[in-house]
């Protein structure tokens, strides 16, 4: 008999990588049980969500009717309108741009959920996320994973430290090429399932329109960096820095969002160069290694390559001055830190270092 070595919850969304995963765990001797969160959202329902629907519980269903291990379906709902909907509605509104995966593997997955599977007698979370956890004698860090193109370690870099303990991350030493091989050969029933990449309650009308039905947002007047109007805009809302200012005429070089005036409802325009900035100062900062060193790599969005720079920390605000000017520093992204492909730390942008930093 093959001796269990702990009892495994699965966080199961339907797709591909949450059921490679439970394969993987079975395989390497674990009891395991799926879970997957549903946002109590009616499907279809004009503006509504479209999360966790009946097609994705049922795919998760089928995955573990196919492997042979218990289902559970829980509705999160409150944790997702209290920890993720009610916060980005806010950030925009006072014209931030959030990233809700951070705050909702933060508070959820890594949050409500892990606690919900410890409650019911398991011992460990897992998901599919392209990650890896180190231990060293008890000392946990975030790690980044074999697969480069689908690190999600900057969506989990909010993830507390202390739970990392209770955390597996299966697909860490996988390429997603070699996930979906193992899908098909295990003849799962998702294995030719395509990725979702949207975010999960924003409903298919797009977020501009999510947006509308929950802030009030009023045109205003698009300037240059000498206050001049050029044009106009839809509500501070709906715009973010580094995107294209589209004014529907013709001005030589393009113009982008370089910044936004709240109080006087405007949304500044400028050059490129004009998004360069020296470095950010962020809060809410979560420390995920022993100390922080002095220099370190920081990504400022998920997409953005790792960029040498400066770290200091006081008082619970982190500042970063980077080696290189970096652009389109976004008040209300994510920063996340790296050093030697481990996460040391994150915070969320409060603002942009300004002027550029002399190269």
């Amino acid at each position: 008999m093959k001796k269990v070595k702990a009892r495994v919850m699965v966080g199961l969304s339907g797709g591909v990588d949450s059921a490679v995963a439970v394969c993987l765990l079975k395989d390497q001797g674990y009891e395991v049980a799926g879970i997957t969160m549903c946002l109590g959202v009616a499907e279809h329902e004009p503006g509504k969500a479209r999360c966790c629907g009946s097609r994705e519980i049922e795919d998760a269903r089928r995955v573990c009717r196919a492997l042979d291990i218990s289902h559970h379906v829980l509705d999160f709902a409150p944790e997702l309108n209290r920890f993720v909907i009610e916060p980005f509605i806010n950030e925009y509104r006072t014209g931030r741009t959030p990233n809700p995966c951070v705050e909702c593997n933060r508070h959820i997955k890594f949050g409500a959920l892990l606690e919900i599977s410890l409650s019911m007698g398991f011992n460990l979370l897992a998901t599919g996320h392209y990650a890896g956890i180190r231990n060293d004698n008890g000392s946990c860090s975030l790690i980044t994973p074999k697969d480069t193109r689908k690190d999600q370690t900057y969506f989990l870099s909010g993830i507390l430290r202390e739970s990392l303990a209770r955390v597996i991350f299966p697909l860490s030493g996988l390429t997603k090429d070699e996930v979906r091989d193992i899908a098909r050969k295990r003849r799962l029933p998702v294995s030719s399932k395509a990725e979702s990449q949207d975010i999960c309650f924003i409903p298919e009308s797009g977020t501009e329109s999510f947006l509308k039905e929950n802030i009030e947002a009023l045109p205003g007047d698009i300037v240059d960096k000498q206050g001049e109007i050029i044009g106009r805009h839809r509500g501070i809302a709906f715009y973010t820095i580094g995107q294209r200012a589209r004014l529907g005429l013709s001005r030589g070089m393009p113009l982008y969002v370089v910044g936004k005036d709240l109080p006087r409802n405007r949304i500044v325009a400028g050059e490129r160069d004009q998004l360069l900035s020296a470095g950010l100062v962020a809060d809410s900062v979560n420390i995920l290694a022993d100390s922080l060193p002095e220099r370190a790599y920081a990504k400022i969005r998920y997409a953005h390559t790792p960029a040498a720079c400066s770290i200091s920390l006081k008082d619970g605000v982190m500042r970063v001055l980077f080696d290189e000017p970096q652009e389109a520093i976004t008040p209300g992204q994510t920063v996340a830190l790296y050093e030697n492909g481990t996460v040391l730390a994150s915070g969320i942008i409060r603002e942009a270092v300004l002027p550029p930093h002399p190269s």
